[in-house]
């Protein structure tokens, strides 16, 4: 089965998928969450990409910003637990062998203006200088060095507490423009700007810098962390740009929300882009298919996967989405294309809470085999130690694996299959075990009961580092 990147993404913002209320006890929060995740791996998806930052909050411990109150009800009120929520949501993706993208909004600071609900450590009431007022919510300054400087602290907080299997930023850069309604930066960019440049290209180079130097903060941490970004569908439309797609997109990337993605690609500041690719096939704004042949064609040998959008499913004025097989019919075009490795889907309640035909045909049709995401090649060399397996011993309860010496931090999972004849293994059920950064001396999976044992060892860039077969004494 070839690699394939099945993500899907889990929104907390205003509680769209998790937590279903914030006033829920932690323990059916908990519960909820889990169920999200099982249903998914049973369609055999390999990645949750979680919101934990969705305006200037947290959710989990942070000395940079107050609880969420989508967690709590409250902004600033802890969760009723000592554990910690963010790690614990971790663990739970990575043992069913799911990839964990943390996702964050940067740039939003609030919902709406009502800012007496707001915790004392917001930064709206800490960096009151760092806020724009703009249409009905509060937005960091993107021209400031202290709120970029700000971010980056943000962000290396979680890569260097957390195991994360990604940063994930979505579209939201510069707020999708308002009509009759100028963001409030001019003050900034006459202190800032460099001589002779526009108001736009300076924008443009706001969140330029801010892009390259997560990338830098993210990878002098953790090198094998992955940094995605979801855009907005359509970087520029061609009537702007001949390099553009042949859409009509009421507002673009680069022209609106002063994302020039390109230029991330071409720099290499990103490990994988997911355009927002919420449109129907045929749609004649913005087709999905011309704009999947769009970003094949633009990849600049960065990861590419697809956005689709399950949430119009028999909920749009475009009748396209009446069609339960609108899905299947995009994610099978997208196939056709080698340079795209994957898909994920907006949001998780849109094939769990409504649509679950849409989700069956799904796996019965596309997604019927499990499959490993997409693999990484580290951008310096990365020295791994390969595991040895010093005995497998079978009872009926428990398969038993003793390593030789401890396992490298750097493997991630092993992935065990077991079958009585040779020629089966490799299509055997596979059951990963999460090792990542435990320096593991004795794995322990329940048992499979069979004569051969395949282990694939996976590093934490995705890659196999070896494979081995066992006769079971």
């Amino acid at each position: 089965m070839p690699r394939e990147f099945r993500g899907v993404w889990i929104a907390t913002v205003a509680n769209i998928d998790w937590p279903l209320s914030p006033d829920d006890p932690y323990e059916k929060q908990k519960r909820d969450f889990l169920e999200i995740l099982d249903y998914y791996k049973s369609l055999n998806f390999n990645a949750v990409i979680v919101q934990v930052r969705t305006a200037g909050d947290a959710f989990y411990p942070s000395n940079l910003a107050p609880w969420s109150k989508y967690l709590t009800g409250k902004q600033g009120k802890a969760p009723q637990t000592t554990e910690n929520p963010l790690t614990w949501m971790i663990n739970e993706a990575h043992a069913r062998g799911m990839e964990f993208h943390a996702w964050l909004n940067p740039y939003r600071a609030t919902m709406d203006l009502k800012t007496e609900e707001l915790s004392p450590d917001h930064d709206y009431n800490l960096h009151r200088d760092w806020m724009l007022k703009y249409g009905t919510k509060y937005y960091y300054n993107p021209a400031l060095p202290e709120v970029k400087n700000h971010l980056l602290k943000v962000i290396k907080e979680i890569v260097d507490n957390y195991d994360i299997d990604a940063i994930h930023f979505d579209d939201y850069f510069y707020p999708y423009k308002i009509p009759r309604e100028d963001f409030p930066d001019k003050a900034s960019y006459n202190k800032y700007k460099k001589p002779g440049q526009s108001q736009d290209d300076w924008r443009r180079d706001n969140v330029n810098q801010l892009i390259f130097a997560l990338n830098e903060t993210i990878k002098a941490s953790k090198p094998w962390v992955q940094f995605g970004i979801s855009p907005f569908g359509v970087w520029r439309n061609q009537d702007k740009d001949p390099k553009g797609s042949p859409t009509r997109a009421g507002q673009t990337n680069y022209d609106d929300l002063y994302a020039d993605v390109l230029l991330w690609m071409k720099n290499g500041w990103v490990d994988y882009m997911i355009p927002q690719l919420y449109w129907s096939m045929e749609h004649p704004l913005a087709s999905h298919r011309i704009l999947n042949d769009w970003w094949a064609r633009n990849h600049n040998n960065t990861n590419i996967y697809i956005g689709n959008g399950p949430y119009k499913i028999r909920d749009d004025s475009d009748e396209a989405w009446k069609d339960p097989k609108e899905i299947n019919n995009q994610i099978s075009y997208t196939r056709t294309l080698p340079t795209i490795q994957g898909n994920a889907f907006f949001s998780a309640k849109s094939m769990k809470i409504k649509n679950q035909d849409v989700a069956q045909l799904l796996k019965n049709e596309l997604y019927n085999e499990p499959t490993l995401p997409p693999a990484f090649q580290p951008k310096s060399p990365a020295i791994i130690d390969i595991p040895v397996v010093f005995s497998v011993e079978a009872n009926s309860e428990v398969t038993s694996i003793r390593m030789a010496n401890p396992l490298d931090p750097a493997i991630r999972y092993a992935l065990i299959q077991g079958a009585d004849e040779l020629n089966l293994l490799a299509d055997a059920e596979i059951h990963p075990v999460w090792v990542g950064g435990m320096r593991a001396r004795a794995l322990e999976v329940s048992s499979l009961n069979t004569k051969y044992l395949a282990i694939r060892w996976i590093d934490h860039f995705g890659r196999i580092v070896q494979t081995q077969v066992y006769q079971i004494p």
